[in-house]
């Protein structure tokens, strides 16, 4: 989601001290336990949010894209109770959280743009929790494949019917609670009855309309600032 905000107060964000840093696929930008005293935006590349399970299982349950705060709720939260990691080779910018909680209670506009920010994760993690619980195998991915493609195409107002997905079929299985196996076998039945292209190189989406049902998908709880799908 992309919250408006005014330009002073844009202006007053992009001063806000900050260290920029490139980190490598694989690598942490928070972990469940630390406490920190900086916020990191995601500039480049791709990460997810998880939690690990006792036996060690580990459940994606949110990916971060380009242009997010990756930790917000820790600028009033000590501890944070889950990891966020690069899927890919990132660049991040690094800002004092004490800088950004000031900003915040100076200008109205800002705090607005975090609750906003916020309540849209919510939504999304609604969303996600519907998807594992109640849908199939198939339906779950051709879900996934729709976020993902809705929500990369509003970065640089890209096509949705093509994308890059630089995530393994095991983190696939992770992020949707299927075994790498089942994500396999579901993805040929979709190449097999034309719904998506898959290679190595991203997802070409032959027919949008027929994805969108077959995932069971609207962009409501995404909150696009335009009419949703479906």
């Amino acid at each position: 989601m992309e919250v408006p905000i005014s330009p002073e107060d844009s202006a007053a964000f992009l001063r806000l001290p900050y260290t920029s840093r490139v980190v490598d696929a694989g690598s942490y930008l928070i972990r469940e336990g630390e406490v920190s005293e900086h916020c990191v935006m995601l500039v480049s590349g791709l990460a997810c949010r998880h939690k690990i399970s006792g036996e060690g299982f580990r459940q994606i349950v949110s990916i971060n894209l380009p242009g997010e705060l990756v930790d917000l709720q820790q600028l009033y939260l000590k501890v944070a109770d889950h990891n966020v990691q690069a899927l890919t080779k990132c660049k991040v910018v690094v800002i004092p959280q004490e800088s950004l909680r000031q900003l915040a209670t100076d200008r109205i506009g800002i705090a607005q743009a975090i609750v906003a920010t916020v309540l849209v994760e919510l939504a999304a993690a609604r969303e996600w929790i519907l998807n594992i619980g109640r849908r199939d195998a198939r339906t779950r991915i051709a879900h996934f494949m729709c976020e993902l493609a809705v929500r990369l195409s509003r970065l640089d107002e890209l096509s949705r019917q093509s994308f890059e997905l630089p995530m393994t079929q095991e983190q696939l299985g992770d992020a949707l609670g299927l075994t790498a196996v089942h994500i396999n076998r579901m993805l040929k039945s979709l190449v097999r009855d034309g719904l998506i292209e898959y290679s190595k190189r991203g997802i070409i989406i032959p027919n949008w309309e027929e994805l969108v049902k077959e995932g069971d998908f609207t962009d409501r709880y995404l909150h696009c600032d335009r009419e949703s799908v479906r």
